[in-house]
């Protein structure tokens, strides 16, 4: 029986109220031959049929674990333990309640204070929050944190030039109805130019190109202006380099992705967000604190903001705030997991067999990378347009990366590589004999 929450009389009232004698006259604007239409459907197809058919469609995607996959730019391929989706999918986490209520939600709540606890202890900062839909939200997010703080005199937002061109879109959604100035800035974030007007320098650590820009100094900069200091990091990376905390960052943001999380198609991901005590009241999402029952017991409580801070407009911090709660913890399984030494050792991977892939690469004939430190990603200057090779290429079974005109029609002769742990010498040398396949 179909749950029908209304009684003849709720409708009759709610009829009543809006000048209708009838449902019928209700929807009376609507032509009769328009209300329910035939949809066209096929015939309903048995489970084995309708299996068969959706195996044949998925067989069709380009799947990384079958080629050689070298396609990065905010989604990335990284080795995930059996232990993490094995842990993550038991019934008590997959059927666990929102945490509010402590009595029922220990287990969860313990769960959000660790990968909190281990997440500021990467970031370097006092406390992180739990959580956001996704990098580029979790941007967003802390650029209003930086708005708010500064007032209505500091209208000025700077971004970095070479920030992931999606995220550049986001943060610029999320302040369409902000009276803001959002200005891009090139080179090192100390040399951003921060000035009476601004509210936060943000730096991308690595940028959307893959290089590690020197974040010595920035935060100095910013606040000698009077602005906050705002870094998006690659959380794998700071297994191997500094914490942006460390160098004296406001607001860290990340992409958890990486984390133990698989690319699904581009999502869920996970929005990572840390601050330092300062700014610990002024974060959105929800924070967890160890405390004590009256026993003396060891529990975890959210803390620190009230629920209206989430649900209640005039009260919010954000209205679009989210616990993505199995991606935060299949994160906070793989970082238990690995541990620091893991951590550091899947970093160390992916930054020695970037720059062996690099080095490779350079020695083809027509093909140049880019200067400078990078991590994980690198650019190539092809001879040929890059997204004629990835054309070619896809089809062999190598994905070589992003052809950047996707994002800058311009540059029609640059390719982003991205090489991880998953790449194999054998997978990075075929890329290397590919490319200048490709390029005759």
């Amino acid at each position: 029986m179909p749950f029908i929450p209304n009684t003849d009389a709720d409708r009759e009232a709610m009829l009543a109220a809006v000048g209708a004698r009838s449902v019928e006259e209700l929807f009376s604007d609507i032509p009769a031959d328009k209300r329910f239409p035939k949809l066209g459907l096929p015939e309903g197809l048995s489970e084995l049929e309708a299996l068969r058919e959706i195996e044949a469609m998925a067989s069709r995607n380009e799947v990384a674990s079958k080629s050689a996959w070298f396609l990065g730019a905010g989604a990335y391929n990284h080795f995930i333990p059996a232990a993490v989706p094995a842990l993550a999918s038991r019934g008590e986490f997959l059927s666990a309640y929102t945490p509010y209520q402590p009595e029922v939600s220990q287990g969860t709540l313990q769960a959000i204070f660790e990968y909190q606890s281990m997440a500021a202890e990467l970031f370097g900062v006092d406390t992180v929050n739990a959580s956001h839909y996704d990098g580029a939200t979790a941007l967003a997010e802390a650029v209003i944190m930086a708005l708010n703080h500064g007032g209505s005199g500091r209208p000025r937002i700077m971004l970095p030039a070479a920030l992931h061109p999606e995220y550049k879109d986001v943060v610029r959604t999320y302040l369409a109805a902000f009276p803001v100035e959002v200005e891009e800035y090139a080179g090192e974030p100390a040399a951003a130019g921060a000035d009476a007007r601004t509210a936060c320098v943000v730096a991308a650590y690595p940028d959307f190109e893959g290089r590690v820009r020197d974040l010595s100094g920035a935060a100095e900069a910013a606040h000698a202006a009077g602005a906050l200091f705002i870094v998006s990091a690659d959380p794998i990376m700071l297994g191997l380099l500094k914490s942006p905390g460390s160098m004296g960052a406001d607001i860290v943001t990340a992409e958890g992705q990486s984390l133990g999380n698989a690319m699904n198609y581009g999502g869920p991901f996970l929005g990572m967000m840390g601050a330092t005590q300062k700014f610990v009241r002024k974060m959105p999402g929800r924070i967890v604190g160890q405390a004590a029952d009256h026993d003396g017991r060891r529990g975890f409580v959210l803390t620190l903001s009230a629920r209206e801070q989430h649900i209640r407009r005039e009260k919010a911090v954000s209205n679009i705030c989210s616990n993505q709660g199995l991606a935060m913890l299949q994160a906070t399984v793989y970082l238990e997991a690995l541990g620091k030494g893991g951590l550091r050792a899947v970093a160390e991977l992916c930054w020695n067999k970037a720059h062996y892939a690099a080095g490779l690469i350079a020695e083809i004939p027509g093909f140049a990378v880019a200067d400078g430190e990078y991590f994980k990603e690198f650019v190539v200057k092809t001879p040929v347009p890059a997204a004629s090779i990835v054309e070619k290429l896809e089809r062999r079974g190598v994905m070589p990366g992003l052809a950047l005109s996707r994002y800058y029609p311009d540059r029609t002769h640059e390719l982003l590589v991205c090489v991880t742990e998953m790449n194999t010498r054998e997978q990075i040398e075929l890329l290397a004999r590919s490319l200048e396949e490709a390029s005759v």
